[in-house]
């Protein structure tokens, strides 16, 4: 089962966010998979390091060691937070995309992931569109902290 907006959109948990900011779960994988189970998509923040070829889940840092598995779940937006991320999830053929203050990125999978606050149509993912009160019915998605505000 997944929740789709009111305007049919996907629904994208923002590092597993629901009902607003818990900051220490954020990225955990089992805040993950809660979100998951619950039916909506989850975008995670995804890391490799030099020293391991292991995957993990963390905002700032690598904090969250995964298995491939994982990140291979359908409804997972991954967001590589280094290069070795991205290349290794490129190798995996799973969604990813970067960007850090980029106004658009497009990801592995064709979605424009618009920065906060940017227009967008139904080809785009609003991001944290109540920071800037975005008219939400012109996306094709939307990734919040929020998003059970959204279905």
């Amino acid at each position: 089962m997944s929740f789709l907006g009111p305007n049919g959109q996907i629904l994208i948990s923002h590092r597993g966010n629901i009902s607003g900011r818990i900051i220490d779960q954020e990225n955990d994988p089992a805040y993950i998979q809660t979100a998951l189970d619950q039916g909506y998509e989850v975008e995670i923040d995804v890391w490799v390091k030099e020293d391991t070829s292991g995957i993990f889940l963390g905002h700032d840092a690598p904090e969250h060691f995964v298995k491939i598995d994982f990140v291979r779940q359908p409804g997972l937006w991954c967001h590589a937070k280094n290069f070795l991320a991205l290349n290794n999830l490129l190798s995996l053929n799973v969604q990813c995309f970067y960007h850090s203050n980029d106004n658009y990125t497009l990801t592995s999978t064709g979605w424009i992931w618009a920065y906060p606050g940017q227009p967008g149509n139904k080809r785009s993912i609003a991001v944290m569109p109540e920071w800037y009160d975005t008219d939400v019915t012109k996306f094709g998605g939307i990734c919040s902290d929020v998003i059970e505000k959204y279905k």
